[in-house]
């Protein structure tokens, strides 16, 4: 980021108007502006840099003590979620602790008793969203005082945000971390009865804490696999925010996703911030991702995804396992990034261009009827036109049929936020367009190829625009409008498809529902 535009937070470091007012081993409590904030844990960006030694634990604890179980019986509670599947499903999670608590869903704000803002540390806009909430919020607080307001996830993560946060939103009640979800209700305990905020925000990598309740709903479920990120690609926050890599053990995996095929969904995604790096930390056991898939494609589940992998741990066992097919889908999301080897490397993608079209290469010999979907960052640090060209050139050599593509946005206290800048921002927005409308011609190219096919859809919901119009995916993740009774929802259909679009495809309903695939 260009120096006069960096943002400066040296601001919300000043705590020279606060008090201490009491300290210990455990805690220090203080007094800003009036709020007393009791900081039992805050995060440390030196601390998340290291990557410590010590043994990951895998706890099997109860998250909710029976004296805890009443403490929202009455009580209604909202939580909004910005970002990734990861913080979807550690809402989920969240969602399940707190009615295991007592507290039932809401919509309406003024009938909430607690409100939670899971948020998105990945890009400069996710985090100004999350602010312009907490301005709209502070209304809500002032009028009901006893309104409970938290902000968790990966921004909370960040010293930045959360000395921010206490020293201009003394309105927010508890502050915490990716790491430490199941301490929310000693956290809310605290809150409520202290009547102080709480910051409880864990730095150090995190346990895996296994049997923690969770809310689900719908037709499709998350399933964990691993945390964290070894990565460390000079634009990406998550290694700091999520810890180091530690994987779930197979077995309590696998016995989720069984308890999800018993409980009658009909597709799960596996979720990683790198799932090809599965296993890897395991010191008792030789055990992959591709392992790991291999297991689950003998459960009687009909659908089974992943989210996301990475070019350099993709390998040959994994693509042999997926070419097996039956549950395992025939869509691969597989970030690239950029298609210049010069970027990556100053990405630290750790792979070149060669090696990311040789494995794609692959995959599709292996899979021929596989759909590719992948992320691009354009306007990179030091970016130039000819290596923007080798992105372009990229996309017609793979030919994607979806792609997530961004503007660089420097992140602090990533190695990319010092690099110098230097592409200007209305080329930025011209290279982007030109991605788009590279990318649109090939996704718009296959779908023309879906024309007259009849496909298998997941029936998800009714269209937002028309209620006569339903929408569900096929198992390459390709969305289908078509018009049928909302009696179908978490079915799956045969579709003829008719009209091919870029974003989605539109076709007949052909039968009543159907038995899916296995």
């Amino acid at each position: 980021m260009a120096k006069d535009s960096k943002k400066d937070y040296s601001q919300y470091f000043d705590f020279s108007d606060a008090k201490v007012i009491s300290q210990d081993e455990f805690s220090k409590k203080i007094r800003i502006r009036g709020r007393e904030i009791n900081i039992k844990a805050e995060p440390n960006h030196r601390q998340e840099k290291q990557r410590g030694k010590e043994d990951i634990q895998v706890l099997y604890e109860t998250a909710v003590p029976e004296e805890l179980k009443t403490i929202g019986k009455g009580k209604h509670y909202i939580v909004y979620t910005y970002g990734c599947q990861m913080n979807e499903h550690d809402s989920e999670t969240i969602k399940g602790l707190l009615e295991t608590m007592g507290y039932q869903a809401t919509e309406d704000r003024k009938a909430a008793d607690i409100i939670l803002l899971n948020t998105c540390a990945i890009r400069e806009n996710a985090e100004d969203k999350v602010f312009g909430e907490l301005g709209h919020l502070k209304t809500l607080k002032l009028e009901n005082p006893g309104l409970l307001l938290g902000v968790c996830g990966c921004m909370s993560q960040e010293e930045g945000v959360v000395n921010r946060i206490m020293q201009k939103h003394g309105f927010v009640d508890m502050i915490f971390g990716t790491h430490n979800v199941h301490r929310l209700p000693h956290l809310i305990q605290e809150a409520l009865f202290s009547k102080e905020m709480v910051v409880e925000v864990w730095s150090k990598e995190g346990d895996i804490i296994e049997n923690l309740p969770k809310k689900r709903e719908g037709m499709r479920g998350w399933v964990n696999i691993m945390y964290g990120c070894d990565k460390f690609c000079t634009y990406c926050i998550v290694p700091f925010t999520r810890g180091k890599e530690r994987s779930r053990r197979p077995e309590d995996v696998i016995a989720e996703v069984r308890e999800l095929a018993r409980q009658g969904f009909k597709e799960i995604t596996l979720l990683g911030q790198n799932v090809n790096a599965y296993g890897k930390d395991f010191t008792d056991l030789k055990y992959t991702f591709g392992d790991l898939m291999d297991d689950i494609r003998k459960i009687d589940i009909p659908r089974v995804r992943f989210t996301t992998s990475h070019p350099r741990d993709f390998d040959d066992h994994l693509i042999e396992v997926l070419a097996k097919g039956g549950n395992l889908v025939e869509h691969i999301h597989l970030p690239v990034q950029s298609g210049s080897t010069e970027v990556l490397k100053r990405m630290s993608r750790k792979y070149t261009r060669e090696h990311y079209l040789n494995l794609a290469a692959k995959i599709k010999t292996a899979i021929p009827d596989v759909v590719l979907t992948t992320d691009f960052i354009v306007g990179f640090p030091g970016e130039t036109d000819e290596q923007f060209e080798d992105t372009l050139s990229l996309v017609r050599e793979v030919g994607y049929d979806f792609a997530y593509t961004y503007i660089y946005s420097p992140r602090e206290g990533t190695p990319a936020a010092v690099m110098e800048d230097n592409v200007p921002m209305e080329v930025k927005k011209e290279r982007l367009k030109r991605l788009n409308e590279t990318v649109n011609e090939y996704s718009q190219r296959s779908n023309e190829q879906q024309r007259g096919k009849i496909v298998e859809v997941l029936v998800e919901g009714e269209s937002k625009r028309n209620s006569t119009v339903l929408a569900g995916r096929t198992r390459s993740n390709k969305l289908v409008h078509f018009e049928g009774s909302k009696e179908l929802i978490g079915t799956f259909v045969q579709v003829e498809i008719t009209d091919p679009m870029t974003f989605y495809i539109r076709g007949n309903l052909l039968t009543e529902p159907v038995a899916a695939n296995q």
